[in-house]
């Protein structure tokens, strides 16, 4: 979905990514990661043998021969040693916040929530900003900042199992940073995903994948005693409130770079060993579609789908206050992770409903006066079936959301939020919402529809 970028902060145990109208932006939620994943990498004892870390070793020591343990894992060599800030926990949630708030702006935030709540994703009157900061003041424990060139390091007084599991995973990222350069070499940075936040949704996911499959590696190969035991008191004692009460579609997205990102690049490692990690650097995915299909990957590219300016259509007070591509990981979202429980279709009927993506653009209209919403999200399809399944799972979707259809065998249906209709046409299908009957004719004229 379409938006800006300030940067990518590369964060300690797990990110998130929202591509919407904030864009691509990547911020802590630290313990998910490790938490998930504690009973796998414990399995089978495998520190039991290795001894705890020298205790002639400072924390600095420590760091140092983990970046040197990671350089070797993933076969990559820094250019420059990294700078390290040490903060304490206020000082960094502090920074964070002022690097991530200070250009999120008040309207910013209300155009973000109509997109969401047109899309039954949010709660139109929800504080989204505030949920933000209450989260990042929960979660935030570290980051490299690419600005900058630092990793700012959380300064607790220990350094124990997940702080050692966690600098891998962000020394990781200093490594990708220095040999592919993110903002430039891979054109992650605020003005290409302003334009393209599919294509960087992805590539965060193989950033994000790539860290995540080189953590697990790490702590398979270098984790001692002591760090099983201090990952095994972590996922007994970890709680996360402000992350269990996020929306049902944000926690699905605040860690798709990392299940599904490690799952892609698991794949290429399966494949072709690092060199196939490498060789993604270079030949990047585009599309959420990519990653959740590493089979697709890098043959099957997105159609280019255009919808016309709908402001004229539409009537005076009308404007556009976004427009971008949904992608298959998104549709999937709405269909399975809307706000009302009841509007959720079964996530299995959801991703196979989405797994046909062949491309999209979606586009938001809003009018002050009326305090109302317009949305034309036009999708092309890789084939008819895919159309036709996806059309099938829309219905059952917009029947729980909306209600009753207006006459019987019309995909059409009027509430509060609006008249909502439904079209296909061949391999393409169109969901429109519109403020009132009339305007929907417009738009359909304008549209070329029947």
């Amino acid at each position: 979905m379409s938006g800006s970028t300030k940067r990518i902060i590369i964060t300690c145990l797990v990110i998130f990514i929202i591509c919407l109208c904030l864009g691509t932006v990547a911020a802590g939620v630290a313990g998910w990661y490790a938490y998930q994943n504690a009973p796998q990498l414990l399995t089978g004892n495998r520190c039991a043998g290795i001894p705890n870390p020298n205790p002639a070793l400072d924390t600095t020591g420590q760091m140092d021969l983990i970046e040197n343990q990671v350089s070797i894992l993933r076969g990559l060599t820094a250019s420059n040693p990294v700078d390290r800030g040490f903060l304490t926990n206020e000082e960094l949630n502090q920074r964070v916040l002022t690097d991530f708030f200070k250009d999120f702006t008040d309207e910013d935030e209300i155009t973000q929530v109509r997109v969401l709540a047109v899309l039954g994703l949010l709660d139109k009157n929800f504080n989204l900003k505030k949920f933000y900061i209450d989260l990042y003041s929960e979660q935030i424990a570290g980051f490299y900042d690419q600005d900058t060139k630092e990793m700012v390091v959380i300064n607790s007084g220990s350094f124990g199992g997940s702080q050692r599991m966690t600098y891998a995973h962000e020394y990781t990222h200093v490594l990708q940073d220095q040999t592919y350069d993110i903002q430039n070499g891979l054109n992650v940075n605020e003005d290409s995903c302003e334009k393209d936040s599919e294509r960087c949704a992805a590539i965060t996911a193989l950033l994000e994948g790539d860290a995540s499959l080189t953590e697990s590696r790490w702590f398979g190969t270098h984790a001692t005693k002591q760090d099983c035991e201090d990952v095994t008191n972590f996922y007994l004692t970890f709680q996360s409130p402000m992350f269990e009460a996020a929306p049902a579609y944000m926690k699905q997205d605040f860690i798709f770079p990392y299940v599904q990102g490690k799952d892609f690049v698991q794949s290429l490692y399966d494949a072709s060993g690092q060199a196939g990690v490498d060789a993604a650097y270079t030949n990047q995915p585009q599309t959420t579609e990519q990653i959740l299909h590493p089979e697709r990957y890098p043959n099957d590219k997105a159609v280019t789908v255009e919808t016309p300016d709908l402001t004229g259509a539409l009537g005076a007070g009308w404007i556009e206050i976004d427009r971008g591509v949904l992608g298959e990981w998104y549709t999937y979202l709405v269909l399975a992770f809307g706000l009302n429980p009841e509007a959720q279709i079964a996530g299995d009927e959801a991703q196979q409903a989405a797994e046909g993506w062949g491309g999209d653009q979606y586009v938001v209209y809003y009018n002050e006066t009326e305090q109302k919403a317009a949305l034309v999200l036009k999708t092309t399809w890789d084939d008819l079936s895919e159309a036709n399944q996806f059309s099938q799972a829309f219905k059952t979707y917009a029947g729980l959301r909306f209600g009753t259809p207006t006459a019987e065998g019309q995909a059409r249906w009027e509430t509060t939020e609006g008249l909502t209709t439904f079209y296909q046409k061949a391999e393409t299908t169109y969901w429109l919402m519109t403020a009132s009957a009339a305007q929907l004719d417009a738009v359909l004229q304008e549209m070329e529809l029947p």
